[in-house]
């Protein structure tokens, strides 16, 4: 729960404005509907925010912090209860084209590319010089839409706690390799195995250019709901670098579909020496849904 302090020293007195914004992006609320949350007046909102009402009433901030989920401490200073500052919106200082700011609760991010801006992707910009673009590019950009703000900020979170780890234990095999990408709860998301070989026992003779250990990537698996969240890349990365410190160069994958995608993405090499892939199945057959 986020906590706004306000103290009756000035010189240590918290800035109202930065706070109210930062509360009402977490609660994703415009100064509208916080207003009607809250039964404070939109106007009387938008002056405390912008730091025209020097002196707000305390009911008055007590209300707009409670109705944007916050709670409200009062004449103890951060260093002593241990209150940190709530986050600061990252686009506080960010202005559109006519010297606006950008709304608190939406998510805003910079454009730098036709990529960074939702209007603009489907024309495929980037595929011209930027002399050529047929619009020129906003400053920033944000998404209306609250599924896709509520999917984006659900995605960022998954992404920064997402932990992922090499799993060790006596009931594996010395040559197996298992990682796994897990929730702070402990919840299974992804997994990766391998096994190492030696190339040496697979052909039954050693070449100079053949290395002593080699590692065969078995399967890389992602909980549906947390795919396309670079967990699978994470999984894979991960291999490589505990490879690195064993002083195991090469690998060997059998992928296809999307798991060619995310190997080749990851560093891996398609290799025509290796045997093709075969299916066995009636030729007739159909499949249907």
């Amino acid at each position: 729960m986020t906590e706004a302090s306000d103290h009756s020293d000035e010189a240590d007195g918290a800035d109202l404005g930065p706070v109210l914004r930062a509360l009402r992006r977490r609660a994703d609320l415009s100064q509208r509907q916080l207003a009607e949350k809250s039964g404070v007046p939109q106007p009387t909102l938008a002056r405390i925010e912008s730091g025209r009402s020097v002196d707000p009433r305390f009911r008055t901030v007590e209300r707009l912090v409670q109705a944007a989920g916050g709670q409200l401490a009062i004449g103890v200073p951060p260093s002593v209860s241990g209150v940190t500052e709530p986050t600061p919106v990252p686009h506080d200082d960010m202005r559109d084209g006519a010297d606006r700011r950008y709304p608190a609760h939406l998510d805003v991010w910079p454009v730098h590319e036709p990529r960074d801006w939702p209007g603009a992707w489907w024309a495929e910009w980037y595929r011209l010089p930027p002399e050529r673009y047929p619009l020129p590019l906003p400053p920033a950009a944000y998404e209306l839409n609250r599924r896709y703000r509520d999917n984006r900020r659900w995605a960022a979170e998954i992404r920064r706690t997402t932990q992922v780890r090499w799993v060790v234990g006596s009931d594996l095999p010395a040559t197996c390799w298992r990682y796994v990408a897990e929730l702070p709860a402990g919840q299974l998301v992804g997994e990766l195995r391998a096994h190492e070989r030696s190339p040496f026992l697979e052909y039954g003779e050693w070449h100079p250019d053949q290395p002593e250990r080699e590692m065969v990537l078995d399967g890389v698996l992602v909980d549906p709901r947390y795919r396309r969240l670079g967990l699978g890349r994470r999984l894979v990365t991960a291999l490589l670098t505990g490879m690195r410190e064993a002083g195991i160069d090469d690998a060997a994958a059998v992928a296809e579909g999307f798991g060619t995608d995310l190997l080749l993405a990851c560093g891996f090499d398609i290799e025509a020496r290796r045997a093709a892939a075969l299916r066995l199945g009636h030729r007739d057959k159909r499949w249907f849904s």
